[in-house]
């Protein structure tokens, strides 16, 4: 006679590390599921859930968490983010905009560091491409994804403040001059370059200063703040269009001259070294007969000769930031936060 054994039964909960091995793989070409997980490790699917959703609230030894990994890498099972999200009331998406301008080196390696320490966290980051969409259209395109925090950049008002927090977002944050009614803001004045560059050329005696406005579209964005900083300072300025090619700053480095210019603040280190090779090819000595100052303190201007005067830009760490969103997330604040995210500082070199 063929005995049947007994079902076993659960253990009470609080303790889910249970269900007993039984034959583990799916049929070949099947969609592996937590169920097979559970089965391959030995476990309950609540375990698999509470381990593969790195669930904090429940106690999993850490021999019990990686045969649930191993059986999960062997199985090629990935939970279904869909399905998880509905059980959670919203995803584990932080939504970045992609910028529409170039943001250079410096802003690029800070992004890079920031989607790192959110990955890390458990976050999944989304860069949304919105071309051609502004303002509270956007945020409506972006509620269509759920996200649970979105770093969105200057330009969006209360109205697309409220539609992301309405879709479940427990994070709106604002990146920069001002802070927008509702959102949590990282202020990122650009002022504060161009009137740190100011300030710096003014002590070396310079009342009149040509600053380099860029002529590529979508610059302005920085490049106008950072010009009424250096107004600020209390230098007469110049206004110099300048584009990113070596004609361009041949005749840009033939203005100065014929101006009379014995300054430049050139928006960054990447147009100041352009501008600089210009001025050096025309002869003209550099500092001796124009000084020049860039901003973004690129290792690039360090190996120049003279070596590139510079305005450093202070970023908080892309794993400070993270904690940050990821604080806002677990325990919403009641009142938005507001903080500076950006100081500038002259690396004053041989240029000046």
């Amino acid at each position: 006679m063929v005995q049947i054994p007994k079902q076993q039964t659960a253990k009470p909960s609080g303790s889910p590390e249970l269900a007993p091995p039984e034959a583990a793989k799916p049929a070949r070409g099947a969609v592996p599921t937590s169920a097979d997980v559970a089965r391959l490790a030995g476990v309950s699917r609540a375990t698999v859930s509470y381990v593969l959703n790195n669930t904090s609230a429940v106690r999993i030894s850490e021999p019990t968490r990686r045969r649930v990994h191993e059986a999960a890498k062997e199985l090629g099972y990935v939970p279904h983010a869909a399905a998880r999200s509905l059980r959670a009331g919203h995803t584990r998406i932080v939504l970045m905009p992609t910028p529409e301008v170039p943001v250079g080196p410096l802003y690029s390696g800070f992004l890079n560091e920031l989607q790192w320490a959110l990955s890390r966290l458990d976050y999944t980051v989304v860069q949304y491409g919105s071309v051609g969409l502004g303002g509270d259209e956007a945020a409506r395109a972006w509620a269509e994804l759920r996200p649970v925090a979105v770093l969105a950049p200057a330009g969006m008002g209360p109205d697309g403040v409220g539609i992301l927090q309405r879709s479940g977002a427990k994070a709106v944050i604002t990146l920069g001059p001002d802070p927008v009614t509702g959102a949590h803001a990282l202020l990122m004045d650009h002022r504060e370059v161009g009137h740190a560059a100011g300030e710096h050329l003014r002590a070396r005696g310079h009342g009149r200063i040509g600053v380099v406005m860029p002529r590529q579209e979508g610059l302005d964005t920085f490049a106008l703040p950072r010009l009424a900083g250096v107004q600020e300072s209390g230098a007469e300025v110049v206004r110099l269009p300048l584009s990113y090619d070596e004609e361009d700053a041949a005749r840009a480095a033939g203005q100065i001259r014929e101006l009379g210019l014995t300054a430049v603040f050139a928006y960054n280190d990447e147009y100041a070294m352009l501008l600089m090779r210009a001025l050096q090819d025309t002869g003209t000595d550099v500092p001796g007969e124009v000084a020049v100052i860039g901003a973004d303190d690129l290792m690039l201007g360090r190996l120049l000769r003279p070596r590139l005067s510079t305005v450093r830009i202070d970023l908080p760490s892309g794993e400070e930031l993270a904690g940050l969103v990821d604080r806002l997330v677990r325990d919403p604040a009641p009142e938005p936060e507001i903080r500076d995210l950006m100081g500038a500082s002259v690396v004053p070199r041989e240029s000046t």
